[in-house]
């Protein structure tokens, strides 16, 4: 194909990648608004209804290694299709679900088939874009989508189960899923390693088996605490596991992540900088929801609206980030970044219980919006740098596994902290006490981005370009 016919090519393929992604985040918490319906027709106990988001974290956090790297040996657009076929059925039933068994099952099965679906299309779109200026570009797209996504998966929650019940929630993405297929085959080429090999099956085993210990271990600890006996032989289980991981890696020809692929500086950097962020965001996004229906006692429609302008600033800032990336680097990026959400972070923070939505919460949510819009893409640039066509999928999978990892961690520690918070200043009465907990652990989180930000080593930025496979259909 002529390289100006392969490059017009690839604007429908983003868009369709997109869409996806778009269908994918949104089930990361478009059941939200639902659960109370959930709850009552299907009959779910307090603690089991907390497994319908449960099981699809799960599920999507543990498995994005594996299949990150099956799509790079069997194929990235093979595993992507299977990932969204698999989506797509496991929507089906937990549309129909009669049982709280069937809808948690369904909800793991959605996982895994997102687990499939997300690394291999991040690495299609790596490998369609693979200068630094235009994956920029088009990984911001990719991340204002995502961000719609997130946030409009609580609007759109609340819009469906309040119109058509609680069932239409899932039953929404079997028309995303089905334009996916037909679409998918006719504009992207398979793309795989060339090298070929194999699974790395003990090292699959060992790794998804400490993935799988540690995110139900940080699941379980935001449901009861550290000290419960179940967290600690999770925890245990996955310091085992991951032990026994490193041993294993090191010694095989094929491992399913080398130690080398890990090492990488700036890799390295974008991953563990991912880490931090997503602690603080996932925490926040968590605590602001509750700050808007426990103390501006919003329904959670309205609590769904207030966040349209969240949305509308990520994206501002997803707009901005590819400009600042090319002009300023990324070292300079991620601390600005980071620091601009920070300084967002502690703005809310300063809200007080007695503080409307447009005076106390907006200014502080546009500013921490902006922050994230700016980081985002660049966290993702540094996290797939240097990425080829032999492991663009494995990379796409560390990224996003870290993400997952990350606000796990941050939605169990952060929101801890917030509800010990709250019970210190319980006597101040209730509203008074939630914005105490919701304000320390919003402080929190801004230090541990500024301290991440003032660490920031130099980056040293090289440009793929060298590999540019033919991934594109006429």
């Amino acid at each position: 194909m002529p390289i100006e016919r392969q490059r017009g090519s690839r604007l429908p393929a983003l868009v369709v990648l997109c869409f996806v992604q778009f269908m994918l985040v949104l089930d990361d918490n478009v059941v939200s608004v639902a659960l109370p319906s959930i709850k009552s027709e299907l009959g779910f106990s307090t603690a089991g209804l907390a497994w319908v988001v449960n099981a699809y974290f799960l599920a999507f956090g543990g498995l994005l290694i594996l299949f990150g790297r099956m799509a790079d040996l069997l194929g990235r657009r093979r595993v992507f299709l299977a990932g969204v076929v698999l989506f797509g059925a496991a929507s089906l039933l937990c549309g129909l679900a009669r049982e709280p068994w069937q809808l948690v099952a369904g909800r793991f099965v959605q996982g895994a088939g997102s687990a499939m679906a997300s690394p291999a299309a991040m690495s299609l779109l790596t490998l369609l874009f693979p200068g630094v200026r235009e994956r920029a570009r088009a990984i911001g797209i990719w991340g204002g989508v995502a961000a719609l996504g997130a946030i409009s998966g609580l609007v759109i929650s609340g819009v469906l189960t309040g119109l058509t019940g609680w069932r239409w929630v899932f039953f929404i993405n079997l028309p995303v899923a089905l334009v996916a297929l037909v679409l998918v085959p006719r504009l992207l080429d398979e793309s795989r390693a060339s090298r070929g090999g194999r699974l790395d099956v003990p090292g699959a085993v060992l790794g998804t088996g400490a993935v799988l210990s540690l995110v139900y271990a940080l699941l379980r600890a935001g449901e009861t605490q550290w000290t419960d006996a179940t967290v600690l032989a999770a925890l245990g289980s996955a310091l085992a596991l991951a032990v026994a991981f490193v041993v294993v890696e090191s010694r095989t020809a094929e491992p399913l992540l080398p130690l080398a692929f890990v090492s990488v500086r700036v890799r390295a950097v974008g991953n563990g900088l991912t880490l931090v962020f997503s602690a603080a965001m996932y925490a926040m996004a968590f605590l602001l929801m509750i700050h808007l229906q426990m103390v501006l006692d919003y329904e959670p429609l309205t609590a769904g609206i207030a966040y349209l302008p969240y949305g509308a600033a990520i994206l501002s800032g997803m707009w901005l980030s590819a400009r600042v990336v090319e002009r300023f680097g990324l070292r300079r990026t991620l601390i600005a970044s980071f620091l601009v959400t920070a300084a967002g972070l502690l703005l809310l923070s300063g809200v007080d219980a007695s503080d409307g939505y447009l005076a106390g919460v907006l200014p502080g949510m546009l500013v921490t919006a902006l922050g994230n819009g700016l980081s985002l893409p660049a966290l993702s640039v540094a996290a797939v740098t240097g990425t080829t066509g032999e492991n663009a999928g494995l990379g796409s999978a560390v990224f996003s596994s870290v993400q997952q990892i990350g606000g796990a961690v941050g939605v169990s520690v952060l929101v801890t902290l917030a509800a010990r918070q709250s019970a210190a200043a319980a006597q101040a009465g209730p509203a008074t006490a939630a914005t105490e907990g919701f304000s320390f652990a919003l402080v929190v989180a801004a230090a541990l981005l500024a301290v991440a930000a003032i660490v920031i080593p130099d980056l040293r930025e090289r440009s793929c370009a060298s590999s540019r496979p033919s991934t594109l259909r006429r």
